[in-house]
Parts: C-alpha cells; sequence; structure tokens
C-alpha cells in the first residue's frame, strides 16, 4: 500500500498510554505496516514531544505528542552521470578515487544525483550494477560529503564482500588502515591520545550525531555505539589551532567531527560541530580570518587508506595530498608563528 503523508502528528489519547511506540503507530498511521514503522523509528523519523526516538520498544503516554517524518520516495536505482573522477587505481574487482570536497557518496534525500555513485555507474557500467544494494551499488565506506581524500569502491560482489569485511573488522586483525589529517581549534592537551566515547543520533537535530550519555533515551540507554578515535599532534599554530593525524579504530558517522569536538578542539569550517568557535575566527588577522570564513567545507582529509585486495591478496595502500585550500589555510596559520 502505498504511504500516505510526509508528516503527521498523533497525540496519545487515554486508554492508548504504555503501548509500545511501534504498536501505537501501527494502530494511528493508516498505510504503515509495523515493519516499515520499526524501520522509520530506528532511522531517526519519529519524534516524541519534540525530541528523536529510536527504540520502537519505547513506550508511550498520555497526552504525548507522536509526530512521524516520512522521507520523499526515492528513485528505484542512481542513474549514470558523467562526473569527471580523480581515480588511483582501478582494475577488474575495485577502484579507488581520491574524493573531493563538496561531493556526496552515494543518493539520498535531497541529493539524487550529482553523487559519487552517479559519477561510478557512468564509468564502470554494468559491472557495477546492484552490488552492495541498488541504491549504494559498490560503495563499502564513505567519506562525509565536505571531507575529500581516499575512497574505494568495490566493482565485483565478491569483491565488495572481502572490502566489507574488512571495514566491519577495522584493522583489528587485518591489514586495514584509514588515517585523516584534521585542522582544528586550539591544541590538545595531550598531544597524543585517544578518544573512546560511544555514539548515538542527536536527540534534537537528525542530521547530527552526538556523544552518549547514561541515561539518554533511545539507543543512548544502552550505551551507544562503540567508537574509537586515536589522534596525534603534528603541528600547532601559536596556541590557536593544531594539526591532527587521526586514526580511525571504528567507522560511525561523523565520527572524527563529533569525537574532536567532545574533547574542546572542532574541525576548523565545521558548521554542524564548530558553530561555538565562530569566534575564533573573527579574532584572527585579515588573511587568515577570511580563509577560514571562505573555506567552505571541514578541514579534514582522508590521507591515507590501505587494505587487502579481496582478489589477489596484496596489501595495497594510497596516500593523497590535501587540497590545496587547505595547504594554503596551513601556511597562513604557521605565519602566526613567525
Amino acid at each position: 500500500m502505498a504511504e500516505p503523508l510526509e508528516k503527521a502528528t498523533f497525540r496519545v489519547e487515554p486508554g492508548e498510554g504504555g503501548k509500545r511506540l511501534d504498536a501505537f503507530l501501527a494502530r494511528r498511521a493508516e498505510g504503515f505496516s509495523r515493519s516499515r514503522l520499526k524501520a522509520l523509528i530506528q532511522n531517526g523519523a519519529v519524534a516524541r514531544n519534540g525530541t528523536m526516538i529510536d527504540s520502537p520498544s519505547a513506550t508511550v503516554a498520555v497526552g504525548d505528542s507522536i509526530t512521524l517524518h516520512v522521507p520523499p520516495p526515492e528513485p528505484a536505482a542512481p542513474q549514470a552521470e558523467t562526473i569527471p573522477l580523480a581515480i588511483l587505481y582501478e582494475d577488474d574487482d575495485l577502484i579507488v578515487v581520491d574524493k573531493p570536497a563538496g561531493l556526496v557518496v552515494h543518493p539520498g534525500a535531497g541529493n539524487m544525483r550529482g553523487t559519487l555513485v552517479n559519477a561510478l555507474i557512468a564509468h564502470c557500467g554494468e559491472s557495477l550494477s546492484g552490488i552492495g544494494g541498488v541504491k549504494r551499488p559498490g560503495i563499502v565506506h564513505r567519506l562525509d560529503k565536505d571531507t575529500s581524500g581516499v575512497l574505494v569502491a568495490a566493482k565485483t560482489d565478491a569483491a565488495h564482500r572481502g572490502l566489507s569485511e574488512q571495514f566491519a573488522d577495522h584493522g583489528r586483525e587485518g591489514p586495514l588502515r584509514r588515517e585523516y589529517d584534521a585542522l582544528v581549534w586550539n591544541v590538545p592537551d595531550p598531544h597524543i591520545g585517544t578518544v573512546g566515547v560511544p555514539l548515538k543520533r542527536d536527540d534534537r537535530n537528525r542530521q547530527k550525531q552526538a556523544v552518549a550519555r547514561p541515561g539518554d533515551r533511545g539507543v543512548g540507554a544502552s550505551g551507544g555505539r562503540y567508537a574509537v578515535t586515536h589522534y596525534a599532534l603534528k603541528e600547532a599554530f601559536a596556541g590557536r589551532a593544531a594539526w591532527l593525524r587521526c586514526r580511525l579504530e571504528t567507522g560511525r558517522t561523523h565520527q572524527i567531527r563529533v569525537h574532536l569536538a567532545h574533547i574542546g578542539h572542532p574541525l576548523i569550517g565545521d558548521a554542524l560541530y564548530g558553530a561555538g568557535f565562530l569566534t575564533k575566527a573573527e579574532a584572527l588577522p585579515g588573511p587568515l580570518k577570511a580563509a577560514v570564513k571562505t573555506l567552505g567545507r571541514q578541514a579534514l582529509h582522508a590521507r591515507i587508506l590501505r587494505f587487502r585486495h579481496p582478489g589477489t591478496g596484496d596489501i595495497l595502500q594510497f596516500e593523497t595530498d590535501w587540497p590545496k585550500k587547505l595547504v594554503n589555510l596551513v601556511e597562513l596559520f604557521r605565519k602566526l608563528d613567525v
């Protein structure tokens, strides 16, 4: 049955209190199966009294206001688009690219065209069809839209399975290694450290992730998702900013961005997690202030990706330089020490 609405709000009436959230919505939201509602809840599409809740088993109380947001329908499959790719390596099994900032990895709400997947379909042809799912063919890991750097995609089912297993293991027993360069506000102390706090979807903003704290509702009540980021100082800039090398032990959405913001060192240019540091840009000297304010992206670059080739067994490692915009920013920060 077709889903008849994009957004609806339901008030919990007497006699409905104490029911599971998914069961309550199944009775009140016509045209939705309970399994579909459960998936929508888990994907952050339901709010209770204005706060996102992602546990289908959560109970509702009389007087609660339950809002259901249904994402617009998407095309059955992404379409091929001729978009230039910076290809670092390619064979019959996989392709490795240097993704620029501003390029979305796969289609989604608000970004149905102009993505890396659209470009890969055009470049790889029918070999990519359906691998890893219709909506994300070939994709085994992601980089945020405004993060640049090395990304690998699979061209066969066997390669997709082999790469996915390595990314799921996060290098604990295999050769996978993911390293990032980051420019952050202030200088971390200690200079080398590990951030190991769990993450969950933000209760107030479905586009954000947040640190899961004891007593949080929904996912947070079970401790959030395990996440670990290692960092080391490469260079400090007059105490105002720092260049960090970060290594992922897990691969959660926005992980580095949230972890660094959590310890008080958000990425320069990160409007989502570093908005509270906008005044620091105003205090910078003219050219540097202009460079920060017009950066248009977070200063995060996926510098190194190492993995075992799923076909040959060879260990492959790829490393890319910073984009020119970030190189220029580092050079301007260095002048603070002169």
